[in-house]
């Protein structure tokens, strides 16, 4: 993978909490080698702490946290013998289902730091318990993330639905892809939006392979990113893993 140069004046991160770099799990990387490969890739642009997010998903990715707690420190390993100087953390990215619902009530729910618990959304409709969720995650002492928020084109218009959420507390970690329109053109200008409003509270390279590395690279340079970074309080950083 080729060296990425990037500009002086993007915004420096080297945290990040959300990717897909644990093999065999879900529709990320397809082997230990390749996870190696794009965590390399990513050290490159500065990152030097990561958490990575499986997808736990019932019907699809029915990962328990003791498999995802296997494969990762077999991952660990393979990482120290490359000897680079990098900071590996575990949590999962979960689908918010009946299933979910099910492992918070059991606290068996992998976090990050203290105890940010990143969770998703269906792409094509608004789940009914979506508050119900979020009571319960709080009430049982989790901090909710909510994943990309700006890829659910279901509540780009209008907007009230991202004012609820952060009425209610919940934090949104958005993807830096999404800067260069690698998702679609509502989704970038659904990014710039919530940057410009200082709704953003963590950034993720939710990388599943090396396409998504090709992209960050054009995301990191992109205008709106450097404008808006350092008006939003991003606390990828600012965490303690």
């Amino acid at each position: 993978m080729a060296i990425i140069n990037l500009l002086t004046t993007t915004p420096k991160i080297k945290t990040d909490i959300h990717s897909h770099l644990l093999p065999f799990l879900d529709d990320g990387v397809d082997s230990y080698e390749e996870s190696i490969s794009i965590l390399k890739a990513l050290k490159e642009f500065g990152y030097e702490r990561f958490v990575i997010t499986p997808h736990v998903m019932f019907h699809k990715y029915n990962n328990s946290k003791h498999d995802i707690l296997k494969i990762f420190e077999e991952l660990k390993n393979r990482v120290l013998k490359e000897s680079m100087d990098i900071e590996l953390h575990v949590a999962a990215e979960y689908y918010l289902d009946e299933h979910f619902m099910e492992l918070i009530e059991k606290e068996e729910l992998l976090t990050f730091s203290d105890n940010y618990l990143l969770f998703e959304l269906s792409f094509s409709a608004s789940p009914l318990f979506l508050n119900d969720a979020i009571f319960v995650m709080q009430s049982k002492g989790y901090k909710p993330v909510l994943a990309h928020p700006e890829r659910y084109v279901y509540m780009h218009n209008p907007v009230d639905k991202y004012i609820d959420l952060k009425n209610k507390g919940v934090l949104f970690q958005v993807n830096i892809n999404s800067f260069d329109g690698y998702y679609s053109k509502p989704v970038k200008q659904m990014v710039e939006r919530l940057f410009k409003v200082g709704y953003v509270d963590f950034v993720g390279s939710d990388a599943h392979g090396e396409r998504h590395i090709e992209a960050l690279k054009k995301s990191y340079e992109s205008s709106y990113f450097k404008k808006y970074f350092k008006k939003n309080n991003i606390l990828n950083d600012k965490i303690k893993l």
